[in-house]
C-alpha cells in the first residue's frame, strides 16, 4: 500500500502515450550554454565601435540648440530687431529672454557633448578593459539616447554583467 504521508513524486517531463519526454530537447533542458573568452573579447571589441558611432551622433545631436544659443546671443545683446525705436522695458525684455535662451541652449550643448565624451571615453575604456564601473555607468545613461542609446546600453550591460567578462575587467564576480 502506497504511505499517505509520503510526499509526493515531483513532476517529471511531459509524457507521450510511449513514455518518453516531448519534444526533441529531452529533460531535464540543457542549462545555457557559457560564452568563450574569444566571443567575449569580439562582444566587447564591437561594443566599443558601437559606443563610437553613438558618441559621435550624440556629439551631433548636442549641437541642434546651436542656433537658438546664437538668437539667444543676438537678442541679449540688444541688436535691433525691428525698425521701429528701441523701448525700454521691451529692450529690457527682449535681454533677458536672450540671456536665457542662450544659458539653456549653452546648458544643453554643454550636456549633451559631455555626454558625447562620456560614450566615446566608455567605447575606449571597453577597448582596453579598464574603468569597468565606469562604463556600466555610462551603459545605464545611455539607455535614455532613445533608440540607439538604448539598444548600446542594453547590450553593454548584458555583456558587463557577464562574470568572465568581470574577469577581463579584472574585476572580482560579485557574490561568488
Amino acid at each position: 500500500m502506497d504511505d499517505p504521508h509520503a510526499p509526493a513524486p515531483a513532476p517529471g517531463p511531459p509524457s507521450v502515450p510511449g513514455g518518453g519526454p516531448t519534444g526533441s530537447e529531452g529533460w531535464p533542458p540543457a542549462p545555457p550554454r557559457g560564452t568563450t573568452p574569444s566571443e567575449d573579447s569580439e562582444h566587447l571589441r564591437l561594443l566599443s565601435i558601437f559606443h563610437y558611432v553613438v558618441g559621435a551622433l550624440a556629439g551631433l545631436f548636442a549641437l541642434l540648440p546651436s542656433l537658438h544659443l546664437l538668437m539667444g546671443l543676438w537678442m541679449a545683446s540688444g541688436a535691433p530687431m525691428t525698425g521701429s525705436p528701441a523701448g525700454g522695458e521691451e529692450e529690457a525684455f527682449l535681454r533677458l529672454m536672450g540671456g536665457f535662451m542662450s544659458a539653456v541652449a549653452g546648458g544643453l550643448i554643454a550636456l549633451g557633448l559631455a555626454f558625447a565624451g562620456c560614450l566615446i571615453a566608455a567605447g575606449r575604456f571597453l577597448a582596453t578593459r579598464t574603468h569597468y564601473t565606469f562604463c556600466l555607468v555610462v551603459a545605464g545613461i545611455a539607455c535614455t539616447f532613445f533608440p540607439f542609446g538604448t539598444v548600446l546600453g542594453v547590450f553593454t550591460i548584458l555583456v558587463l554583467m557577464r562574470p568572465s567578462v568581470k574577469a577581463l575587467f579584472g574585476s572580482a564576480p560579485a557574490g561568488g
